[in-house]
Parts: C-alpha cells; sequence; structure tokens
C-alpha cells in the first residue's frame, strides 16, 4: 500500500510541475503567473455575476484571511459582486461553528469541507461542479476527498504537505550537516542541538495540530490506512496494541521531550512565530506556514523533514488540505460558482492563489513560481514522489477532537503511553456508538 501511495504521490508531483509551466514552484502558495489562464473562461467568471450581489464565505483558514479579504476586494471591483468572508479557526472548532452558523439559519454560498466522511452530513447542500470549467484540469488524486459517485461536489482548495520544517542555518550551527531521515537520525540531531544551547522543536498544544497531522502519521503508516481506520471505527481493530502506533510513539516521544519548556501554553500563532525568530530548530507544520514565518523573517533558511516513526526512512504527509462548497441552499450558488471559476481562471484570481496565498495549485495550468510560493513549498514537491497521505477525514466528525484531547493530556504528562492510545481508541467509539 505505501508503494501504490507513492507512486500515486509520484503522479501528482509529475501533474503538479506540469501544470506549473515555467514556474518552478508548484506550492499554490503565493505566487503563480496566471498568464496562461484560458482568457474566454476568465472572462465567462468577470461577465456573468449580476451587480448588487452579495456572497458569504465561510472559511477555516486563518494564514489566508486578510488575503481573502484582499481578493474579496478585488473581486468586487471587477464584478460588483460582494464576498463576505469569515474565517474560524486557529484553535476554534470549525465544524461545530459550521453547524451552528447553519443551525442559526444563515446559509453561507460557499464553506469548507475536508470531503470524505466529513462531507456527508452536509449532501443535502454540496452541488454538483462537474460541469465547472476548472473541474477538468485538476490533478486527479485532488478529486478524491469531495467525489461521491462519481460527482464532485468540492473545489479541491490546494494541495498541501507536513513534515518538520526547520532552521538550516540552526543546524549548522549545532554541526548537523545531513537530513536526519530515520528516528535514530532525529534524535541525534536533537541531541545536537541541546548540546549546543539551541531547542530543537517549538511544540504546539493546539489540539488539531497533534490530534490531525500528528496522529494521521500513525494513520498513514498502517499498510492500508483506510481500511484500519474502517475497522478500528468497527471495533475490530484497536489502535492500543497496533505495532505502528507503538513505533509511532517514539517519535512523539521525541518531539515532546525535546520541546521548549512552555509547549503546554505555546497555541499555533505563538509556535510559528517563536519558530521564525529562531528560538527552534524545528516544528511540526507545512506550507502552509510559510507566509506567516515570512512576516517575520523571509530570509529564514528553511528545510523539510520527514516524520520517521523507526529506522526505515520516514516521509512528509501530502493531501488536499479542504474543498470549498458551493451551498445549493445558499441564496446565491450561481454567483458562488462564479466566483470560484473566477478564482482559478483569472490572473488576479490565481495571482492570489500563488503569490499571496502561497498555495501549490490543486490545477494542471496554474504557474507558481518558486520564489512566491516559497522553500518550504518547493520541499514538498521535491518530496512528494514518497509522500503518504491524509486521512483523519475517514473519521466521523468529533473524532479527531478527541484525538486532541488525549494528546494534550500526553503532552502535559498526565497519561502515558498505554493510556494515551486507549483515548485514541476511546475517541473513536464515543463518536461511533452514538
Amino acid at each position: 500500500m505505501k508503494r501504490k501511495l507513492a507512486l500515486i504521490m509520484a503522479t501528482v508531483c509529475t501533474l503538479i510541475v506540469a501544470g506549473c509551466g515555467n514556474g518552478s514552484g508548484n506550492n499554490a502558495g503565493n505566487g503563480g503567473a496566471a498568464t496562461n489562464a484560458p482568457k474566454e473562461n476568465a472572462a465567462e467568471a468577470t461577465a456573468a455575476p449580476a451587480k448588487d450581489v452579495t456572497i458569504k464565505m465561510f472559511q477555516f483558514k486563518v494564514e489566508i484571511a486578510e488575503q481573502l479579504n484582499a481578493l474579496a476586494e478585488e473581486y468586487e471591483k471587477e464584478t460588483g459582486v460582494k464576498v463576505e468572508v469569515e474565517t474560524h479557526g486557529g484553535g476554534e472548532d470549525y465544524g461545530a461553528l459550521l453547524k451552528a452558523e447553519i443551525a442559526s439559519g444563515s446559509e453561507p454560498e460557499i464553506f469548507n469541507n475536508g470531503g470524505y466522511t466529513a462531507l456527508v452530513p452536509y449532501m443535502d447542500r454540496a452541488t454538483d461542479l462537474s460541469d465547472q470549467p476548472w473541474a477538468a484540469k485538476l490533478i486527479p488524486t485532488a478529486k478524491a476527498p469531495a467525489t461521491v459517485d462519481g460527482k464532485l461536489y468540492g473545489m479541491p482548495m490546494n494541495v498541501e504537505g507536513y513534515g518538520l520544517i526547520y532552521n538550516k542555518d540552526l543546524f549548522a550551527q549545532a554541526g548537523i550537516t545531513d537530513e536526519p531521515k530515520t528516528l535514530t537520525q532525529l534524535k541525534d540531531a536533537a541531541a545536537k542541538l541541546k548540546a549546543a544551547g539551541i531547542t530543537p522543536f517549538e511544540a504546539t498544544n493546539e489540539w488539531w495540530s497533534m490530534g490531525i497531522h500528528l496522529v494521521n502519521v500513525g494513520l498513514a503508516h498502517q499498510p492500508d490506512p483506510k481500511q484500519f481506520i474502517e475497522d478500528v471505527k468497527a471495533g475490530t481493530q484497536t489502535i492500543k496494541g497496533n505495532a505502528v502506533f507503538e513505533q509511532w510513539l517514539d517519535l512523539v516521544d521525541v518531539i515532546f521531550d525535546n520541546a521548549q519548556d512552555n509547549k503546554m501554553t505555546t497555541d499555533y500563532a505563538t509556535q510559528v512565530a517563536e519558530f521564525a525568530s529562531g528560538k527552534a530548530a524545528m516544528m511540526l507544520q507545512g506550507n502552509w506556514t510559510q507566509g506567516d514565518i515570512d512576516k517575520i523573517d523571509p530570509a529564514l533558511n528553511l528545510g523539510l523533514l520527514p516524520l520517521p516513526i523507526n529506522d526505515e526512512e520516514g516521509t512528509i504527509l501530502v493531501g488536499v488540505p479542504n474543498n470549498y462548497i458551493v451551498n445549493s441552499k445558499s441564496a446565491h450558488p450561481e454567483e458562488a460558482k462564479a466566483f470560484l471559476n473566477w478564482l482559478v481562471t483569472s490572473e488576479t484570481g490565481q495571482n492570489y492563489l500563488t503569490k499571496e496565498f502561497k498555495f501549490i495549485p490543486a490545477e494542471t495550468d496554474i504557474a507558481a513560481d518558486a520564489a512566491d510560493i516559497g522553500q518550504v513549498a518547493v520541499a514538498v514537491q521535491e518530496k512528494s514522489a514518497a509522500a503518504l497521505g491524509w486521512n483523519w477525514d475517514m473519521f466521523p466528525d468529533g473524532v479527531t477532537q478527541g484525538f486532541g484531547a488525549a494528546m494534550q493530556e500526553y503532552l502535559g504528562e498526565q497519561i502515558d503511553r498505554g493510556q494515551l492510545l486507549e483515548k485514541l481508541d476511546k475517541a473513536v467509539q464515543d463518536i461511533v456508538k452514538q
């Protein structure tokens, strides 16, 4: 299965590079030339919307909140349609807030959804987008999370990857000349950093970072992640006693045991700011942090390390972070579709996707320059061929929050290794048995 995933991601990487044209960066992050956008599609997108219409986007990606608001202003200038962006994230429970928003009678035209199991509760609202001009230009694997019975119910936001972002200059100060690829090598690197007076890891207390990204490392290393998750949900398999998760705990301990002293009170924003300020050599995050890092030190010399669980060479984790869902029960679904089409076909939209958002595009025809999207995204591209996937959206809503709560207890040394694995199992059963 791992080999199969590697082959799939190699295809993703190839398609991304092909889509970049002359652009060397493929990270849909912040910079991409849009000069190759089909003019007829851009014209349709800007001509179609009616004037004096307001559409609402309910979204979770705090890293691009400011840029999205600026993009909305550009769209209004070009089309006369106003886009209200409401952002919830950075520790908030986006899923719960979206449900509350809809329950209150508010129906945003566009909202975020991870796909797979997470899409099921919203199928009565999700609009079939299979006929949209951009749909045929998607990286094939990017379609999977939002595809149901052969129909596409969401626009993939972008492609992202995560691992251990590291400060190359701090590694050099500690005498580390080769990138650690195995768990033993990572332990050795942490020891060298400590000996040089450098904090190895900047950790965070955020439930989503630990409960989603870190736990996914254990899921992704299963011989068949999807089957394993289905078995855990069915109660025929458990996380406790699983050999892969036992090894995964060793990686978790390396990070937590070599992190900063105030890790229990370090939120996401602080984690990124402290790392960007050179206060630690590594942090477990992805290319979505590039923009915030650049605000503090755009000259930081960065790389991306794999997440090994044993003495085999580790990998990064790559997937589609989220999808834009067009709400059929909202007041203006057609205007929402026109906005999304403009986002990926117009020069303005494509420039924001790459240069401002620093995204690795999910579309094969959007060029992204490495100078714009950043070093971390470039590293994601380079390491994608061997990457493993994202699996957390195969669990029902609420499971990852339970994972996160258990991980917070473990971070605070309130429970031991065995209790952590028991609580991960319980987080699944508490939801599936409801």
